[in-house]
């Protein structure tokens, strides 16, 4: 019996980024379903599966950047954790930030992890084939 595909929700406003996340993931060997939204408010949404989101599925796994419009990633982070319908879920900062005080932020908020995005092309499909290695392959999702 195959194994159901890994949810993933990835929330950012970049619609370059967001095409180079799909892309990098397309080609994984890995079942996964990528899912996108634009801000902080979609996110929780499509989180809580409410309104335009209600029939989509409950993601495995968050990929949140921190600047976007309406809501940023820190307000996504802070509400995640405390809904206990939604704390379990693993989020991972993955953003243009390299700032201390983000990374802290993130970290005393709840992340799981903080990713800053590479510039360079190469290095950001690195960067996600190591993020699909370690949180799709080896980690047990809740």
């Amino acid at each position: 019996m195959a194994a159901r595909a890994i949810e993933i929700l990835l929330v950012e406003d970049s619609l370059g980024d967001a095409r180079l996340v799909m892309e990098a993931m397309t080609g994984a060997r890995l079942n996964n379903r990528l899912h996108h939204v634009m801000n902080g408010v979609e996110a929780l949404a499509f989180m809580r599966q409410e309104g335009a989101y209600s029939t989509q599925p409950r993601p495995d796994i968050v990929l949140l950047d921190l600047n976007m419009p309406r809501m940023d990633g820190r307000a996504v982070l802070t509400q995640v954790r405390a809904d206990p319908k939604l704390k379990a879920i693993p989020v991972i900062a993955l953003t243009t930030s390299s700032a201390r005080e983000d990374v802290e932020f993130c970290y005393g908020a709840g992340a799981n992890a903080f990713i800053s995005k590479p510039v360079d092309f190469d290095a950001f499909l690195n960067v996600i084939h190591q993020f699909e290695n370690f949180w799709l392959s080896v980690v047990t999702l809740p």
